[in-house]
């Protein structure tokens, strides 16, 4: 089960977390910590487990060992989430996947609103209120009533930011966030992720992208062999 307590002022603590397929050693005592306002870029080649380590602090995968702690939520190696501790992380830590994985079948609006009004008993009209304040934010208000198809990658990518921002959790992770993306589409990015630093968030973020990282991040934390090198 997740327990209440931090280490010390950090928003995010990962501590020696290991993880295994197998046979295979995907994390191997991963350990570092990120403070309010930074954005931490995890870099690092394919298959040195960046993303799995995104996976294990927004809990969608079991680690075996360590620990990792996001505020008032600590999840433990080899215990799996349960509903209540679930629910608490949900407030705590937003995800932006690779691919976005906007629901095909719901609006921008409503995929914004979903986690709002059914896991977390945010009314409707509340929740629709919310959704279009972060869609005015992120300057696509005017596709609310878009599916996701209807989309542009950059579109689909601000929706799928709202939608992750959507319960305000103080931490989101983003798994190559310019993989799609040109060099203005780029900027653009990194100047709506400093807004959102501005705020007071923490961004960890993972991705290739050596210019992206060098303009933007505050920090740079590199990942070999599943171990990240602490600077």
């Amino acid at each position: 089960m997740a327990r209440t307590g931090g280490m010390n002022d950090s928003i995010l603590n990962v501590e020696r977390v290991e993880l295994r397929r197998g046979a295979r050693s995907v994390l191997a005592g991963v350990t570092f910590a990120a403070r309010r306002g930074e954005l931490v870029a995890v870099m690092g080649p394919s298959g040195s487990g960046k993303t799995t380590i995104l996976r294990a602090i927004a809990g969608l995968e079991t680690f075996h060992a360590g620990r990792i702690t996001i505020g008032a939520v600590t999840l433990e190696g080899g215990v799996a989430l349960t509903g209540d501790a679930a629910r608490q992380l949900r407030r705590e830590v937003g995800m932006v996947f690779q691919f976005h994985c906007l629901f095909e079948h719901l609006t921008a609006l409503q995929n914004i609103c979903l986690a709002p009004v059914h896991a977390h008993g945010v009314s409707p009209h509340a929740a629709r209120d919310h959704a279009r304040d972060l869609l005015r934010t992120f300057g696509v208000d005017h596709r609310e009533h878009a599916l996701p198809r209807q989309l542009s990658g950059g579109e689909a990518q601000r929706v799928a930011i709202a939608r992750a921002l959507a319960v305000n959790p103080p931490l989101l992770l983003m798994d190559e966030p310019t993989a799609s993306l040109d060099p203005a589409r780029r900027v653009e990015l990194g100047a709506l992720l400093q807004g959102l630093l501005r705020q007071g968030r923490t961004l960890v973020v993972a991705t290739h992208d050596e210019d992206f990282a060098s303009e933007f991040a505050t920090r740079i934390l590199r990942v070999n062999n599943g171990v990240v090198d602490l600077p």
